[in-house]
């Protein structure tokens, strides 16, 4: 199954939560299958800091013909996070006023400016209901924050190892992950490849907190006792900093990292339990045993403050990367939620 690529182009200034506005806005998506003659069938999946907008190639487990989300039963759609490199504004983009592209200009987001970002899309499709929208990670926190602004626009809301913020240990990975960038000179020329060699050493940071002590001992462990270099631990956080510089770039992962740092859905509404009482879709949060990044804890906050709201929990030994790995858990896990609430879509 070939998805459909899109883009979507406003004229209009789209304002920022930090204030100013970026002159215009480009998002880039996917979509899968048909709405139903009910129109209820809208799954609206929120990606993952460097995912794109096709699910099918990052998550082909959970999306695609025969799996929980079939787009011969659903309408999926993808729209890739504002700041990104795939096809929505970031700071690759051209800024208008020079001709030339964002660089280090681009401005200050936030996961709110994200959320507004997937409802002009939204209204653009003309969806009026969406069924489901369901996040990991960012795409959690993103998912949050577009519930709160619209309470009635979503039927069911799925989280994925995500938080109501972001704590002090995960805003400290991100800051360390920002120092790496910034330790390279190159990032500070403002070119495609500026940067790169620090993101590569970003990448390797990150890696630590989406698995953990017991993941990496696992599949990293040596054969060899004699070995003194060449360890594939080290070969292992080499190569996945290479995978990532040959498709993402370092402007656009700095003004995300920052834009999560901002997540707070309490901020400016009171508290967590003003705010995600404002939620008025079904809420499904699935916590990972062995996340050290947004632990299970975290999970259970979130649904502390929601009305009606389940939690659930995966066991896996991939921490934090284990709702991109443990599909069979998480499609038994959300398939029972939908049982539970009776939440089908019409065929």
């Amino acid at each position: 199954m070939t998805p459909t690529h899109l883009t979507y182009t406003s004229l209009d200034p789209f304002p920022l939560e930090l204030g100013g506005f970026l002159p215009g806005l480009t998002v880039g998506y996917h979509t899968y299958g048909n709405l139903n003659a009910a129109r209820n069938n809208v799954v609206w999946i929120c990606h993952a800091l460097t995912a794109n907008s096709d699910p099918l190639e990052w998550w082909p487990g959970m999306t695609g013909k025969g799996k929980l989300y079939d787009p011969d039963h659903y309408f999926i759609v993808c729209a890739n996070m504002l700041g990104s490199c795939y096809g929505t504004s970031g700071p690759l983009s051209e800024d208008p006023s020079t001709g030339s592209p964002w660089y280090r200009r681009f401005p200050e987001i936030t996961i709110r400016d994200m959320a507004a970002a997937h409802e002009l899309l939204r209204k653009h499709l003309g969806i009026a209901s969406v069924h489901t929208v369901i996040g990991g990670s960012i795409g959690g926190h993103q998912s949050m924050e577009w519930a709160i602004a619209c309470p009635d626009l979503f039927r069911n809301m799925i989280l994925l190892a995500s938080s109501a913020m972001l704590s002090p240990w995960a805003i400290a990975f991100n800051q360390a992950q920002r120092m790496a960038i910034e330790a390279d000179r190159t990032f500070y020329e403002d070119i495609p490849g500026g940067g790169l060699g620090g993101l590569k050493a970003a990448r390797a940071v990150a890696l630590l907190s989406y698995r953990n002590r017991q993941a990496y001992n696992q599949t990293q462990e040596e054969g060899d006792d004699t070995k003194t270099a060449g360890f594939r631990a080290s070969t292992y956080q080499t190569y996945q900093g290479e995978k990532l510089v040959k498709r993402f770039n370092a402007y656009s992962y700095h003004v995300i990292s920052r834009a999560m740092d901002t997540h707070n859905v309490a901020r400016g509404r009171g508290n967590f339990e003003q705010a995600l009482g404002q939620i008025r879709a079904n809420t499904l949060a699935v916590g990972i045993s062995t996340d050290i990044l947004f632990p299970p804890e975290e999970m259970k906050n979130i649904i502390r403050h929601i009305q009606g709201g389940i939690y659930s929990e995966i066991t896996s030994a991939f921490g934090h990367d284990g709702f991109l790995i443990e599909n069979e858990q998480l499609t038994n896990i959300i398939q029972q939620f939908y049982n539970t609430t009776q939440n089908e879509p019409a065929n």
